[in-house]
């Protein structure tokens, strides 16, 4: 049995403030419970930067993002929009910015409290700064705490920290102001970051072998060493983390969360609302599992404040801690101390969002809604809100507050978009097509020009002495009309919009047409959609269309819920060769053990 180290929380046995440190950092809102941490020492807020805004449109993820809505960028130049490919706005009043360029160069602007920038100084800017200590790396991986200080990751494995320092949460060892990024490698030789995270005064750092490290301020414990004494350098969590793979981090202000890979969660640090979901409102020194979650395979998790966000492989949303705005979207305000689940009568979510120096909470569905609740612009919405964004990140830069970046968005321009609206409006349209497919006796009207452009199995055909050259109506009878049309609409719009079903047979139509690009697509489908009723079915097909990595993740999502799948109708369907192949597999997985 695991055992984690817990430390009763009482008014007479608080998690005390530090003392001063040499630059103190701003004071947090503390959340009204009668356990809660001593704010640190405060500072007067900074003023506000506030140009006026100026439109500039940049595509996230397929979906449009008005950068205006973070004042900040409405400082730069049309030029200077173009490009950038990452970027971040935050800082206690999202005054501060860094981006990073098509050419890996960092920039850097805003009130620069702490020396955050990293510009080797402490002044303000509105034009900005290149950081050239980056200069050519490429970033995977960005986060800042309240301080604020920033950690850094590359895809090459090394870290950077700077900005405030009073904790030592750059980690280099000293409490002096990190003025300038500083490669932090104190008990990361051999080892390859992959991804950061900040509280407001700690810092979290994963590595690729699944490794968990914390340093900095650890009034609650947040660090995980099993004492409250604060840690100047990166140190290995251990304790019921030892010998397990993490692949996700969070933190929360002064608590910390890791995800490892069979989807358990592990929490620590401060916990005075429940902000850990270990079912009480106790401080944890070490890690200490989330037996809430337990049956559940969780994949991704987020951190606000005083509470979490946790999604799971079946895309059920949970969630626990504190809820004075309504963050848990549980219809009320009370806190939980274990986790519940949210949406329940919402679609598959695909994505949540929440960030430690905000009360926000959003997410996406699997068909593109976006939902918002918690601390919106000072109103305390308790129930998820259907919104009119395309992306969980616009409901951040204009409800959350400060209206910081949850993540690091990756931006890319979109300078193609009338182009791309003109071919959308013309899918089958009878008055500029030139060719018909007839499937299941229904039509679906194209363009030859379009098809030759974007397919070569179409280029093939149309350039050949195929018969089909001479035609104005082909008929289809391999295909269905769903699947058929979908991918013709695709051709067109470069999106898929089917349920995981049918995007079996558009994969077997995009690996007989060699379209590798709708075949990954089709295959991120079938992820999102997978359940315990049709994960064998989707098995056995990405099989059959040799997608190793779609049945890479098929296969541990059945073993995962092993118990059910094998009492679904699709189980016990497919022929005997493959299933005990799948029983081989599993048995060397250890899916059988007691």
């Amino acid at each position: 049995m695991e055992r984690c180290f817990s430390v009763s929380r009482d008014d007479s046995a608080p998690c005390s403030p530090p003392p001063p440190a040499s630059s103190s950092p701003p004071s947090p809102h503390v959340l009204p419970s009668p356990r809660h941490p001593p704010p640190v020492p405060p500072t007067s807020p900074p003023p506000a930067l506030t140009p006026p805004a100026r439109r500039g449109r940049l595509s996230f993820s397929g979906a449009m993002v008005d950068v205006s809505k973070w004042p900040l960028f409405s400082l730069l130049s049309t030029e200077e929009l173009a490009t950038i490919r990452q970027a971040c706005v935050f800082g206690t009043s999202a005054n501060e910015a860094i981006y990073i360029t098509h050419s890996n160069e960092v920039f850097a602007f805003g009130l620069n409290n702490s020396s955050c920038l990293g510009t080797g100084d402490s002044l303000s800017t509105i034009v900005p700064k290149k950081l050239d200590f980056l200069r050519g790396k490429n970033v995977i991986s960005l986060s800042y705490g309240s301080g604020p200080h920033i950690l850094l990751a590359t895809d090459d494995g090394q870290m950077f920290a700077w900005g405030h320092n009073g904790y030592s949460q750059v980690g280099n060892g000293t409490t002096n102001q990190g003025l300038s990024p500083v490669l932090v490698t104190a008990n990361l030789q051999n080892k390859k970051v992959r991804e950061v995270a900040c509280g407001s005064h700690h810092s979290m750092a994963l590595t690729h072998d699944g490794e968990v490290f914390a340093w900095g301020y650890n009034n609650c414990g947040q660090i995980g060493s099993g004492s409250t004494a604060n840690q100047p350098y990166p140190r290995k969590v251990t304790g019921c983390l030892q010998g397990k793979t993490s692949v996700g981090i969070t933190c929360g202000q002064t608590s910390s969360m890791a995800v490892i890979e069979n989807g358990e969660v592990y929490g620590w640090g401060y916990n005075g609302n429940g902000q850990l979901g270990i079912g009480n409102n106790g401080n944890q020194l070490t890690p200490c599992r989330l037996t809430g979650l337990q049956g559940l395979c969780i994949q991704q998790i987020v951190s606000g404040y005083g509470h979490c966000l946790a999604l799971t492989d079946e895309g059920l949303l949970y969630a626990w801690g504190a809820n004075t705005y309504g963050q848990l979207g549980t219809g009320n305000k009370s806190n939980h101390l274990s986790p519940v689940q949210i949406m329940a009568d919402k679609e598959r979510v695909v994505e949540v969002a929440a960030c430690h120096s905000t009360h926000t909470s959003a997410a996406k569905t699997q068909n593109g809604q976006v939902y918002m609740w918690g601390q919106c612009r000072g109103q305390s919405i308790v129930i998820p809100h259907l919104t009119h964004f395309t992306n969980t990140d616009d409901v951040f830069a204009c409800f959350a507050t400060p209206s910081v970046m949850w993540r690091l968005m990756s931006v890319e321009p979109d300078d193609f978009l009338t182009v791309a609206e003109a071919l959308r409006k013309e899918f089958d349209s009878p008055e500029t097509a030139d060719l018909k497919f007839s499937v299941d006796s229904k039509y679906i009207h194209v363009h030859k020009a379009v098809l030759k452009i974007r397919c070569e199995h179409f280029r093939s055909m149309f350039r050949s002495q195929w018969t089909e050259d001479q035609q104005e109506v082909i008929e289809i009878g391999q295909f269905s009309y769903p699947v058929y049309r979908s991918f013709l609409q695709f051709l067109y719009t470069d999106t898929v919009d089917l349920p995981p079903e049918d995007a079996i047979g558009l994969l077997d139509l995009a690996t007989s047409y060699c379209e590798n690009r709708l075949k990954r697509l089709c295959q991120q489908i079938i992820k999102r959609g997978i359940t315990v009723d049709n994960a064998f079915t989707l098995l056995s097909a990405a099989i059959r269309y040799d997608a190793e990595d779609l049945e890479v993740f098929c296969f541990r999502f059945c073993v995962n819920h092993l118990t059910q799948v094998t009492q679904t109708g699709a189980f016990w369907q497919v022929d005997g060769a493959m299933l005990k192949e799948f029983i081989s597999r599993a048995s060397r997985c250890g899916a059988f053990k007691n």
